[in-house]
């Protein structure tokens, strides 16, 4: 422990004291879903609610052991169904309800997704394929000239950000225990060709969250209560996680909300951007969001086929689904055809060999079926 002190100070890593603190000494290799109650935090407010319908058919069905000990194994703590705009099905584990927030891990990167399609829809940003730096000037570089907000919406930066998940000196664990991501982000720059390859980089996502909030003049929080959270008719307030006191939002992460109000992301994008009547996010923007991205290659070189802007994009039985996706297994996955709407918190996930999803998507899309064709 000496030593480990000793190379902390020398080297300025502090953050790794937070990594050490919410991860091995809570007995854990990771992040975990209640990591909010020991960070600052900023509120999206909700207002006026509008709470979601229940079905006739409520929790009529249930699970079958098999299904039941896989939400055991891996530590589920809501899992809920909505069909035809109704709730159909929803259960709860580990002293959760249906009014307990916790975290959405990478699902946030939808989230903002969304709201740069708000900002270009209100003329804040010009469109998508304006380049980055003219709203943050420090990208006004050989290559960086050329990244776009495309770019970062697909994951195709060309930005040297390095996603490793076990390494505590990569980005993501100095950007979620650290506490400057604006002074964080000036150590990495444009090295690669915007717009060719497919990299899935946490990274990204702060940027545009800096981008957003250098036209919108306010917080990440302050303008996603006022542009999705009450418009949605959210039942509670969620917290977005903090780099420090009153700093700056992890917009990789750390939207902590119920699953109830998760779903309504799913609601709003399953609508074409259309929420009781009122265009929130433009059609083509959304609908764009949940295609693939023509010419984007995977780093096989061949057609990127999984990613939109901030969705993932899957097939399974013959019907299309995208998703919103957290690293423990957080989930609000979107199947049209079906008109439904899955969402799944919890502590873990089943990795497994699940090409190119986590085995676990599809386990909960399987029970979702099962559950209304009852």
């Amino acid at each position: 422990m000496l030593i480990l002190h000793f190379v902390i100070e020398v080297t300025g890593h502090h953050y790794i004291y937070n990594t050490l603190s919410s991860t091995v000494f809570e007995g854990r290799l990771g992040p975990g879903i209640l990591e909010y109650k020991d960070m600052p935090n900023r509120a999206i407010q909700s207002g006026e609610a509008q709470p979601w319908k229940i079905s006739s058919n409520y929790n009529t069905a249930s699970f079958n052991q098999e299904e039941l000990d896989f939400h055991n194994e891996f530590g589920t703590v809501s899992y809920l169904v909505i069909k035809e705009d109704e709730i159909v099905f929803e259960e709860y584990w580990d002293g959760f309800d249906d009014k307990s927030i916790s975290n959405s891990f990478s699902m946030a990167k939808s989230v903002v997704g969304a709201l740069t399609g708000i900002a270009i829809k209100s003329g804040q940003i010009e469109s998508v394929d304006k380049p980055v730096y003219w709203y943050l000037p420090q990208y006004e570089t050989n290559l960086g000239k050329k990244m776009t907000i495309r770019h970062l919406l697909t994951m195709s930066s060309g930005i040297n950000f390095d996603e490793s998940y076990l390494n505590p000196f990569s980005f993501p664990a100095r950007a979620n225990y650290g506490d400057n991501l604006e002074l964080l982000l000036r150590n990495y720059e444009v090295t690669e060709e915007p717009g060719e390859y497919f990299n899935y980089q946490s990274g990204g996502t702060q940027v545009l969250a800096f981008a957003l909030k250098s036209v919108t003049r306010t917080s990440l929080a302050e303008y996603a209560s006022e542009n999705l959270w009450k418009p949605l008719g959210a039942e509670h307030e969620a917290l977005w996680s903090l780099d420090h006191e009153n700093g700056t939002e992890k917009a990789f992460c750390c939207i902590n909300a119920t699953a109830r109000d998760f779903a309504r992301i799913g609601k709003l994008y399953l609508n074409h951007g259309r929420w009781n009547g009122q265009q929130i996010i433009d059609s083509a923007y959304v609908e764009a969001s949940v295609s693939q991205q023509k010419g984007l290659k995977n780093e096989e070189g061949n057609q990127c086929e999984i990613y939109g802007y901030s969705w993932w994009l899957g097939e399974h039985k013959k019907k299309t689904f995208y998703m919103m996706r957290g690293i423990l297994g957080q989930y609000v996955i979107v199947i049209p055809e079906d008109d439904m709407i899955v969402v799944r918190m919890g502590h873990k996930r089943k990795k497994g060999t699940g090409i190119p999803h986590p085995d676990d998507v599809f386990r909960y899309i399987d029970m979702a079926q099962r559950i209304t064709a009852e």
